[in-house]
């Protein structure tokens, strides 16, 4: 933009360019790496990633099929065809099923965890997007953003004849959720400005809290033993700590372009599109600081961590020149990788 200035002599350029959104100065100094690069390339985009702790596997949704990686070594161990536009993905250890949401076919597919075999599909609502599973109410909970709605389904519905639940009116376009584990889950309302606060027993909305001075709210996480959201915003630019108990703004910090996704593993992370991660950590009671701004890659823009190993693994892929139709470039073919993460001597 500064070249752009001085060939046009222009102040209302550098108006401009104060008023449009900022990359964050990228800074590998700092606890966290990139430790390796899986290559594993393939086709399809990529959006959420889940993690699978206790065995050890990454469920990767690649738009038309969602890959099942090893977690230690980035080796495909499935692919689980037959979906049209995919973006997350939900665990249900007790029932040993998976449910993958379909946003182009407004559905959820259930698949078995142990054999990776599609058991059927649930209708869920238009543009079904995150999906997260809720210990209290024992349903999963998917965000339908083109609904403005949250669905839930029961963990033990038959994948062939079931339905989901009523859906539940949000008032506004959801993105990512939360679950406290005790009753509520936390939907980002990205139109609003809003986290939506859903009794999961009684399905219903029972709060909204702003997210000034962030807005459009997309990534969320939770600690649950503090009662803290942590949610990503994209304009402005924020990582929002949040009470999950009334709502108020603990901290807000900057981040990146294109933040999709947050984490939670003790310290704080935010991954954006520009190709940078943000992590934040408390460094006295109730006080939050960026202690790093990791360089990935252009495209990371989603993350999901393995708490007991400490990593992070974020999607990306190479891209060219060519770019889609929100002028975004497009990733080369078979180019799909993932970035792992971890804590430096790790």
């Amino acid at each position: 933009m500064a070249n752009i200035n001085h060939a046009l002599g222009l102040v209302a350029v550098a108006a401009l360019a104060t008023a449009l959104p900022q990359p964050i100065k990228a800074d590998d100094a700092g606890p966290y790496h990139v430790a390796q690069v899986w290559q594993i390339g393939g086709k399809g985009g990529w959006d959420y990633v889940t993690v699978d702790s206790r065995n050890k596997l990454l469920y990767l949704p690649r738009t038309t099929h969602t890959l099942v990686v090893d977690a230690n070594n980035g080796t495909v161990k499935a692919d689980i065809q037959g979906q049209k536009g995919n973006h997350g993905v939900a665990l249900v250890r007790n029932a040993n099923r998976g449910f993958i949401t379909d946003g182009e076919d407004g559905s959820v597919v259930i698949f078995d965890t142990k054999t990776n075999e599609v058991l059927g599909k649930v209708k869920a609502a238009d543009d079904a997007d995150a999906i997260i599973f809720d210990r209290a109410s024992g349903k999963v909970f998917v965000s339908c953003g083109d609904a403005n709605a949250l669905v839930p389904i029961a963990a033990d519905v038959d994948p062939k004849s079931g339905k989901a639940d009523a859906a539940i009116d949000l008032g506004g376009k959801p993105e990512f959720l939360a679950s406290d584990g005790q009753g509520k889950v936390y939907v980002n309302l990205v139109d609003k400005n809003q986290v939506a606060v859903v009794d999961t027993r009684a399905a219903k909305v029972v709060g909204k809290w702003p997210t000034a001075p962030g807005g459009s709210p997309v990534g969320m996480a939770i600690d649950r033993e503090h009662h803290r959201l942590f949610v990503g915003c994209r304009n402005p630019q924020k990582l929002l700590v949040m009470s999950a108990d009334d709502g108020h703004i603990i901290a807000d910090l900057p981040i990146g372009v294109g933040c999709d996704a947050t984490a939670f593993d003790g310290d704080v992370f935010a991954s954006c599109r520009d190709g940078s991660l943000a992590v934040a950590r408390e460094t006295s009671p109730g006080k939050f600081e960026i202690i790093q701004t990791l360089k990935t890659r252009p495209g990371a823009k989603t993350c999901g961590v393995d708490r007991t190993t400490h990593t992070l693994f974020l999607p990306t892929a190479e891209f060219g020149t060519e770019r889609d139709a929100r002028n975004r470039p497009q990733p080369k073919p078979d180019s799909f990788m993932v970035l792992v993460v971890r804590r430096a001597g790790s």
